[in-house]
């Protein structure tokens, strides 16, 4: 019995063998075969003048043995065993077929050359009689079109290698081109800095040590785990850039750097203040856009780092010599200090640098909540009755205000300083002549360009309140704040007069405010300052008619807390004042609010905005003092001050985070008893006048005011 060896096909390639294929020899093909070949039954007899005749070493008769052998790859030795009975049977027949059966071999051999699936249905061998060989199995049924994504794909990838075979020169270029653009992409990310101030070209010129370790790895990998290691590192870089972009905003706004597990709730904050600046639709395309940006970042990175190493992939001999040239470049640099222009080191290693920061920042500010959570329990007023709290203020009107972004740059900023340090002059004589008297000096806010509410709870509760995870702690808490403290001696009603609250408010009960007027309360029918909903001299004016101008019930005195919002960023368009009765119901600031500045246009200009920050400053100030010079009397007490400095483009790159503070009186023994706090009369603090954290104002202002000391240890 004679047996064939099954020969496979590599796969991609045709099903028989080539044109250009040596026909076997006659030897080669076992003599059975070729008999079973030419006994198949329901083979047409060909016509003598249209078909020659084959002899069995033909090469027709070898190609169509050929495509047998090439169907019969991954058959069982079964079915290898039943196929040489099948020859045996067929060598029992005469040769007198011989001829027509070489006409039919030749014309299959024709046949399999033009349709390669055709062969697997014209084996000789399964269809003889009388074989005990299995039934053949059906065709191969054709696989189903693809569809969707993968034929898409398809399409484009032929269309792609078309047009490289079309335009080899053009594709090289394009080819180089993208992989620079890539290299760029990924060395920029690399090497990207965190501040607005440190961006420059020399930044992206260096040598990333997180690149050359990325290259290393990528040499050393079989290919899937490249691509996916590939793959992650994109997507780490994509976030690390992300962050790296929120640090520039950070700190150019709130002056200091993001922190991932507190701030992304600042975001909300930070569209709703885009929407009252830009509008609905303009905030919209804004944060689709920024959506957008992002998802491309991480798909751009991504893909980026993918094909690098594919070409490091590629070219592994190379690459290898060049990734260790680099490594020994960077050790040198780094080992000898070697830097560019403007003492930029070339060794570069941000992205590690950056991980280590971040990760310290996570681990300091999950420790800083247990800490802060013991620290919020202590307090030194703790336990002090009601009749040992403020007894000093016992009779007096008492009204705390604060002015939106007042900082120490409204008064020693060269752009801004003339304008408000005017101001505070001639308001001081006003007041003065009203009789009034004031002392100033200086805090240091737990805050800086924004989140006013971390400067308004650092100053009432004593606590250093920097970060929003504090600012929940605080609120929960039951530490005495300062409004609080005047609730709790049972002699003062408390009111709030919040214009910039548009939404609940549950801080109310943390400050002991008995009642609090939001920006829907005040009856306000005028137009929007951009993020501020009414002019300050018009809620001054409504507190003066629903409060201040209201004697409390039971004789009691009262205590005010307000929060003036018009000199709030963008600073445009800006209110001016109005004649006092001529408020109304706020419909008189329509056409200032028209004829005012467009913030589009302050915020792209930084001179501009920081004039008219200045500004606005000096509006709010006029607008308080002028409410005290007109509606103040013998007993009214203002203490007003800051939040926080404004932002970075206005106050400086460097510019403390001190705001000033004055206490306002007509009763000299209201500023007596702060006389040895050595603050600068008048309402402008000298530069060198003293200077506190913010935190430290409760305990001396309660101290100052007759209150004693019975500390709360837990």
């Amino acid at each position: 019995m004679s047996q064939h060896t099954s020969i496979r096909q590599p796969s991609g390639t045709p099903s028989g063998p080539s044109e250009r294929e040596a026909p076997p020899e006659e030897s080669e093909v076992p003599k059975s075969e070729r008999e079973a070949a030419s006994d198949a039954p329901g083979t047409p007899a060909p016509e003598a003048e249209a078909t020659p005749e084959a002899e069995p070493g033909s090469i027709a008769t070898a190609k169509i043995e050929a495509a047998s052998e090439a169907d019969a790859t991954g058959e069982t030795d079964a079915a290898s065993e039943a196929d040489s009975g099948s020859e045996a049977d067929s060598g029992s027949k005469t040769d007198s077929g011989s001829e027509t059966d070489s006409g039919s071999e030749a014309e299959a051999a024709a046949t399999s050359e033009t349709d390669p699936e055709a062969q697997a249905g014209s084996d000789p061998e399964a269809a003889a009689p009388g074989s005990s060989a299995e039934p053949a199995p059906a065709p191969d049924v054709p696989r189903p079109r693809r569809r969707g994504w993968a034929a898409w794909s398809g399409r484009v990838r032929e269309r792609r290698e078309g047009w490289r075979e079309a335009h080899p020169g053009a594709a090289s270029v394009l080819s180089v081109g993208v992989n620079v653009l890539c290299a760029a992409l990924v060395i920029g990310a690399l090497v990207m800095p965190n501040t607005v101030v440190e961006l420059g070209p020399a930044k992206f010129v260096r040598l990333p040590s997180e690149g050359i370790i990325a290259a290393a790895v990528a040499l050393a990998l079989p290919r899937r785990p490249r691509i996916v290691l590939a793959t992650v590192f994109g997507v780490v870089l994509g976030a690390l850039t992300l962050v790296n972009a929120l640090d520039m905003g950070f700190k150019q706004y709130l002056g200091r750097s993001f922190n991932a597990i507190l701030d992304w709730s600042l975001l909300g904050d930070a569209e709703s203040y885009l929407e009252d600046t830009m509008g609905r639709t303009a905030t919209l395309a804004v944060s689709v856009g920024a959506v957008v940006l992002v998802l491309l970042l991480f798909v751009l990175l991504a893909l980026a780092t993918v094909r690098l190493s594919n070409l490091l992939a590629r070219h592994p001999g190379r690459a290898t010599r060049g990734t260790l040239i680099a490594g020994v470049v960077w050790i040198t640099c780094s080992s000898f200090g070697v830097q560019l222009a403007g003492g930029v080191p070339l060794a570069a290693d941000s992205t590690a640098t950056t991980l280590e920061i971040k990760a310290r920042q996570v681990k300091d500010t999950l420790h800083d909540e247990a800490e802060f959570r013991k620290v919020a329990k202590v307090d030194a007023f703790g336990n002090t009755p009601p009749d040992q709290l403020l007894t000093s203020l016992r009779g007096k009107d008492v009204v705390f205000t604060f002015i939106e972004s007042y900082g120490r740059s409204a008064i020693e900023d060269p752009i801004e300083a003339p304008g408000v340090d005017s101001t505070l002059a001639v308001r001081t004589q006003a007041l003065a002549k009203a009789g009034f008297h004031a002392k100033s000096g200086w805090l240091t806010s737990a805050t800086y360009g924004g989140s006013s509410w971390l400067g308004h709870s650092t100053t009432m509760s004593g606590l250093w309140v920097s970060n929003q995870q504090r600012y929940r702690t605080v609120m929960a808490s039951d530490h005495l704040s300062i409004t609080k403290a005047f609730q709790k001696t049972g002699d003062f009603d408390t009111v709030g007069v919040m214009p910039g609250i548009q939404k609940g408010w549950p801080e109310q009960s943390y400050y002991g405010l008995d009642k609090v007027y939001n920006a829907f309360q005040l009856g306000y029918k005028g137009p929007k300052f951009s993020w501020s909903t009414m002019p300050d001299q018009y809620a001054l004016q409504q507190f003066q008619e629903r409060v201040h101008s209201k004697k409390p019930a039971d004789g009691k005195s009262r205590m005010s807390f307000l929060i003036l919002t018009s000199s709030h960023q963008p600073w445009a368009p800006i209110p001016k004042m109005v004649p006092w009765d001529q408020l109304g119901d706020g419909s008189i600031f329509d056409a200032i609010q028209k004829a005012g500045n467009k913030a589009s246009d302050v915020i792209a200009d930084t001179t501009k905005s920081r004039q008219e920050y200045g500004k606005s400053v000096q509006y709010s100030v006029t607008a308080l003092t002028e409410w005290l010079e007109r509606y103040g009397n013998d007993n009214t007490v203002l203490v007003f001050l800051g939040d926080h400095q404004p932002i970075a483009r206005v106050s400086g790159n460097h510019a403390s985070r001190d705001v000033p503070i004055s206490i306002v009186a007509k009763d000299p023994k209201v500023l007596d008893a702060i006389d040895s706090w050595n603050w600068t009369d008048g309402l402008r603090p000298a530069h060198d006048a003293p200077v506190w954290k913010m935190s430290a104002f409760r305990d001396k202002f309660l101290t100052a005011y007759g209150s004693t000391p019975h500390p709360k240890t837990n």
